[in-house]
């Protein structure tokens, strides 16, 4: 696994190297079947919501519960770009704002490199410094549960 990461007080990008082909690795982020097997921060949490509309204007609703604490993460948001395989730009709220509140956008490439599959997350707009580094954690983990699936 090939890993990267930088991180500013408003924006965090994570690049990875896949093992897997492009069309596939953009299949597992966004279809709701493969959504489910891997949209969690850790491999003992669940995903209780996987909803798509992979359409530009289309929404999506991704939910994982912490079974240590019976609490369930849900975010939701907006497709603003959609360019399969390559590239998806979409809006990102927290449903429960009280955690993290406010709105940001997530960029995901899906760049092909040979037989494997570069791919670069850029979460950006964070209000906040605490709210990049704990989403850089978030990121981080559920890459690790995400990289395990499609292997």
């Amino acid at each position: 696994m090939t890993q990267t990461s930088t991180q500013t007080e408003t924006s965090l990008s994570i690049r990875r190297n896949i093992k897997a082909p492009r069309q596939k690795v953009f299949d597992a982020w966004t279809q709701p079947q493969h959504i489910r097997n891997w949209w969690r921060c850790d491999p003992s949490w669940s995903t209780v919501v996987a909803e798509i509309d992979l359409r530009v204007g289309g929404r999506y609703r991704f939910g994982m519960r912490d079974p240590a604490k019976d609490h369930d993460h849900v975010v939701s948001g907006e497709f603003i770009e959609v360019d399969a395989p390559n590239r998806l730009v979409y809006t990102w709220a927290w449903e429960e704002p009280t955690e993290h509140p406010g709105q940001s956008r997530v960029t995901v490439e899906f760049i092909e490199n040979g037989n494997t599959t570069d791919l670069l997350v850029t979460h950006d707009g964070f209000p906040e410094l605490s709210h990049t580094e704990a989403h850089n954690q978030g990121w981080q983990a559920c890459l690790n549960v995400f990289e395990g699936y499609i292997l």
